[in-house]
């Protein structure tokens, strides 16, 4: 296209504004508006000509008309990209404001602290900085920036100090912990540690008592095989100082019956002599397994204790962390490790328990199992008593009464 007298080309300006545009559109419309020498002489042609520079004007206008914003738009942008220039010039005597302490991210700062950040305004040209007053300088204003931040940082930290503090027992051990437990807990401890304690009595006890019982036995046990009727085992175990042994309330129950029917038939003597020796047999084993149940009682119920004192101990725990809203280990370790105890408490006093009372139960039923031979060593006498006096009718073994008489 040729240079117009007056215009330059459009690709040779480099920062067009939106007056230049509108004006050089003008003139482009005007020069194809100029009337020619050769249109008269050209008649239609150059009727045509005009209507189509006419078309070709409007079509300019409007392409001006939708170029002129971003026209207007381009000196700012160039002045945003060049370096050092100021984006929004304040005229000379204004007070500068001076950068915000936040930069790029103002939602750093809390609310409060922005509000009462100060601001520093740096004189211009011709002021003078008052008297007292230094401008402040940039590491200054970020101090007084970070300030606040620290100090809304600081209640926090002092509050999770106070929960550590606060949920850190004086001492970690054993008793440490019981003494930092809940009233509960303390509980608990307290009621499973008797129960220990008495586990450890029960076994001396009855470890003693079955020990004593089942040497008495083996040595009226061996008086009884070693006799040859019933007055004689008496008398042997009345001599070894065993009268009240459970042998010899054996011994005694089927004298006593034999000689309350000695007029009887010898089948119902050794019938009724084998009730009343059953009888006194089941009476010694019930009475040598006084104070296992207890033993069975702790070993089933110490557990489920120790783990309720666990169960309320955890509960406190949360709760506490619920309270400081912290889950710092430091606050949550403690309550946990109390609650635990507990339930060591109860398996301490639940395991002796249960391998103790295993260990009496095979004991007592070894004693039971000498009850039984004594009771039938017993029976054999008497039947060889009845067969002895059944060989000889003529003579009648004289009663208990009729020997007192």
């Amino acid at each position: 296209m040729p240079a117009i007298h007056g215009l330059t080309p459009l690709h040779h300006s480099r920062s067009p504004d939106a007056a230049g545009v509108v004006k050089r559109m003008a003139m482009i419309s005007r020069w194809t508006m100029m009337p020619r020498p050769d249109r008269f002489a050209r008649g239609g042609a150059v009727a045509r000509t005009g209507l189509a520079r006419a078309i070709l004007a409007s079509a300019i206008w409007l392409a001006a008309a939708s170029l002129s914003p971003l026209a207007a738009q381009q000196p700012l942008r160039a002045q945003e990209d060049r370096p050092g220039t100021p984006s929004n010039p304040l005229p000379q005597g204004h007070p500068a404001v001076g950068p915000s302490p936040l930069g790029q991210n103002p939602v750093a700062m809390p609310p409060a602290a922005a509000t009462a950040a100060p601001q520093v305004y740096a004189p211009s040209q011709g002021q003078s900085v008052p008297t007292g007053q230094a401008p402040a300088s940039p590491a200054q204003t970020s101090a007084s920036v970070s300030a606040p931040t620290g100090e809304a940082a600081l209640p926090e930290q002092r509050i999770l100090e106070g929960a550590t503090t606060a949920g850190l027992p004086h001492d970690l051990s054993p008793w440490g912990m019981f003494m930092q437990a809940d009233v509960v807990v303390k509980a608990v401890m307290i009621g499973l540690a008797f129960a220990s304690l008495a586990t450890w009595t029960v076994w001396l006890a009855k470890s003693i008592e079955i020990a004593a019982a089942k040497r008495r036995v083996r040595r009226s046990l061996g008086g009884l095989i070693a006799a040859r009727s019933l007055d004689e085992a008496e008398d042997r175990l009345r001599s070894a100082q065993l009268g009240k042994d459970v042998v010899a309330a054996l011994v005694q129950a089927a004298k006593q019956e034999d000689d309350v029917s000695a007029d009887l038939p010898a089948d119902g003597i050794k019938e009724r002599a084998s009730a009343s020796l059953s009888r006194i047999e089941a009476r010694a084993g019930r009475l040598m397994t006084r104070g296992t149940g207890l033993l069975a009682t702790i070993g089933a119920t110490a557990p489920f204790v120790g783990l309720f004192g666990t169960v309320w101990g955890i509960m406190n725990s949360f709760i506490g962390i619920a309270r400081s809203n912290t889950t710092n280990l430091a606050v949550v370790a403690p309550g946990i490790a109390e609650a635990l105890l507990a339930t060591a408490i109860g398996l301490v006093a639940a395991i002796p328990a249960v391998i103790i009372y295993n260990v009496f139960a095979r004991s007592i039923t070894g004693y039971r199992a000498l009850l039984a031979d004594a009771g039938t060593e017993v029976m054999r006498h008497l039947s060889r008593d009845l067969d002895r006096r059944a060989a000889a009718p003529h003579r009648r073994k004289p009663s208990l009464f009729a020997a007192a008489e």
